[in-house]
């Protein structure tokens, strides 16, 4: 199976991604139970995160190391990254269990060592973290290993995207195999902070794909984001936000992630190509357009007037432009109440 991302998958509109993070609240069962929740809600992909504490921070009491406000507020980082870790000893297993459910695997690195470990699972593509866009020893060395790269960007200037993806071109990926997500890194997400129109402007300005990473309630951010160009939905999972998870306050559950899934298919779909006049599914309804009837009988000879031709419909008689050239014309032949007019039934 594909890494999903360049193959024809993205073609259909848009690739959507449930990331799972520390949603396995430290229960093997409860992440292979995410797996089959996310192939039951429609995602194409399962996303997990290789890390330790150590790969992270330090085991220290300083202040700074101290999250202040927020979903985690109070929690030292050593001790919050402690309790969101997957262990390493289940993410082989996890990807087992997508290669069962016939969706396709992907994890974001934190240090080398767990790009090596990935590698060693056979992983066929790398998700750099948001917080991981300045570390460009890390992105530098995750290009190296050939792979499409999906790079969130949360936090980022112009200059720190422009920056990450020059490392990773100059390693000999392509513009195609790189995809970058507009993100807002905050949990949960403020609307008033997304800024969505900048997906457009990012496909214009770096030359990639664009996705949407989205930490926000509900669905609606992410069927604008595919509104404006995005081809790539990623979305917290999570079976019930009553686990123990530190992400769960931000998570979606199967049912709302499922119609999610659903509506941002449907935003893809609508949002379509560039084109003016009518689709094949509007052509039977041109005929309900206006056109211009003879709306009383008239005779050869007698002079069309307001009262006697008007625009109506159906769309069966000349276009309305041709209106004040017809009134004052005299009839070419008799006309019949309800008689579309064509050029050939006046005189000139």
């Amino acid at each position: 199976m594909g890494f999903g991302l360049l193959d024809k998958k993205i073609d259909k509109g848009v690739y959507i991604i449930a990331e799972m993070s520390a949603n396995h609240a430290g229960d093997l069962g409860k992440a292979l139970g995410i797996v089959r929740a996310a192939k039951e809600a429609g995602a194409d992909c399962l996303k997990l995160q290789t890390y330790t504490a150590d790969s992270l921070t330090i085991d220290c009491d300083e202040e700074c190391f101290r999250v202040k406000d927020g979903l985690w507020d109070g929690y030292r980082l050593h001790d919050l990254y402690s309790k969101a870790a997957m262990p390493y000893k289940w993410q082989g297993t996890v990807k087992d269990e997508c290669g069962k459910e016939d969706i396709d695997f992907l994890s974001t690195p934190f240090d080398e060592k767990g790009v090596d470990f990935l590698e060693g699972l056979g992983v066929e593509g790398y998700k750099i973290a948001s917080f991981e866009l300045v570390h460009l020893p890390l992105i530098r060395y995750v290009a190296r290993k050939g792979k499409p790269m999906v790079v969130s960007c949360g936090m980022g200037s112009e200059g720190e995207i422009g920056e990450a993806v020059d490392v990773i071109l100059s390693e000999g990926l392509s513009k195609e195999q790189v995809i970058l997500l507009k993100c807002t890194s905050e949990y949960p997400a403020s609307f008033s902070d997304m800024n969505l129109l900048t997906i457009p402007d990012m496909i214009g300005r770096f030359g990639c794909r664009v996705g949407f990473s989205d930490h926000s309630p509900g669905s609606g951010a992410s069927v604008a984001a595919v509104a404006l160009g995005a081809t790539v939905i990623e979305k917290h999972l999570c079976r019930d936000r009553a686990d123990d998870s530190v992400d769960g306050g931000f998570s979606m559950e199967p049912d709302g992630f499922a119609a999610m899934a659903r509506d941002v298919r449907d935003a893809a779909a609508a949002r379509g190509c560039v084109k003016y006049g009518p689709t094949e599914g509007e052509k039977a309804s041109a005929a309900f357009r206006r056109s211009i009837f003879a709306v009383e009988d008239i005779k050869e000879g007698e002079r069309l007037t307001e009262k006697n031709v008007r625009v109506i419909r159906p769309g069966y008689g000349a276009h309305p432009r041709l209106y004040g050239e017809v009134i004052g014309k005299r009839a070419a032949v008799d006309l019949k109440k309800g008689t579309p007019l064509t050029e050939r039934a006046w005189r000139t």
